[in-house]
């Protein structure tokens, strides 16, 4: 059975998150507290007593959910001897995810991802004042829909395909004015509903490119290495191990489309027929029923499912 591993984006946070693997296994703890120590916060106290509204902020969701699913990894290896090498033909994350799967597949240190995702979620609540940017979903359009519903709402503000995340699951992002305008055509064009997101900026768009910039300034000072297994890239939909060619992937991802639908497409045609989703909620889980039937789809986020894993493998 040829298997990947998957790491989930924004939205799956939710306090509470990684309490249970902390008090049942000391290797998810190390995680936790090397991510409190490598940001200078006690984000692992936010993310177990909240508030959800402060847990929410980018700057927090982003480094605790990419914590949740390195604590995940740490516990297979420390209890299960499970390594990703030799067992595991992919790695893939949704948007942030993206950094988890780097940092689960060796690539970048979790000290260093926490730091870089912390920035990155600054960096991005900073290129866009609160309240002129929006994202939202649309559902029951593909994405060939979703773009010209995008283009034609643009006019002269900037609105654009942000995540193809299922067959008529996409999400766009741009300016406010755009958007609601989207919601509106794309209505008009068969699409389910149109639903705004609760979201404080408008990711992977060119409203980005500040943070974008920013990121391009971090990354140059941060050690990445191959990763043991290929990285399935969000904006190429396609495996890559050269470290060069992934810290420009991570700068480009910014304002670029998270193409997840493609991804998961890519990874069933070579090969994978099980997809482990590894970190907070099961978002992933439930878009991999739907883009590919065929493949097996499941999530580690407790120690139950934890045991079971391991049993299996």
């Amino acid at each position: 059975m040829s298997r990947a591993f998957t790491f989930p984006g924004q939205g799956s946070q939710a306090v509470g998150m990684g309490r249970d693997l902390a008090t049942a296994f000391a290797a998810a703890r190390e995680v936790f507290e090397e991510v409190d120590e490598a940001l200078g916060q006690k984000l692992s106290r936010l993310m177990w007593e909240g508030p959800e509204d402060e847990l929410t902020l980018t700057e927090n969701a982003q480094p605790a959910l990419m914590a949740v699913s390195m604590a995940t990894m740490r516990v297979l290896e420390a209890e299960g001897n499970f390594r990703l090498a030799g067992k595991v033909s992919f790695v893939a994350g949704h948007s942030l995810g993206e950094y988890s799967a780097l940092a689960a597949a060796g690539a970048i240190s979790l000290s260093d991802a926490a730091r870089l995702l912390k920035l990155r979620g600054q960096a991005m609540q900073r290129a866009v004042p609160v309240g002129e940017g929006a994202m939202a979903a649309l559902l029951g359009l593909d994405y060939g829909a979703a773009a010209k519903v995008a283009q034609e709402a643009a006019g002269d503000d900037v609105c654009q395909t942000a995540n193809d995340n299922a067959p008529g699951q996409v999400v766009i992002s741009g300016t406010k004015a755009a958007v609601e305008r989207a919601a509106e055509i794309a209505k008009a064009h068969g699409a389910k509903r149109a639903m705004l997101l609760p979201v404080s900026a408008p990711f992977h768009c060119a409203l980005m490119q500040p943070a974008a910039d920013e990121m391009a300034a971090a990354l140059a000072g941060v050690d990445l290495k191959a990763p043991v297994v290929p990285l399935v890239a969000n904006v190429t939909a396609a495996r890559v191990s050269d470290p060069a060619t992934i810290r420009t992937l991570l700068v480009e991802q910014v304002t670029g489309m998270v193409r997840w639908r493609e991804c998961v497409l890519y990874m069933e045609a070579q090969g994978v027929t099980s997809l482990i989703e590894a970190g907070a909620g099961k978002v992933l889980t439930g878009l991999a029923r739907r883009i590919a039937k065929d493949v097996s789809a499941s999530a580690i986020n407790t120690p139950a499912d934890v045991e079971a894993f391991l049993k299996a493998v």
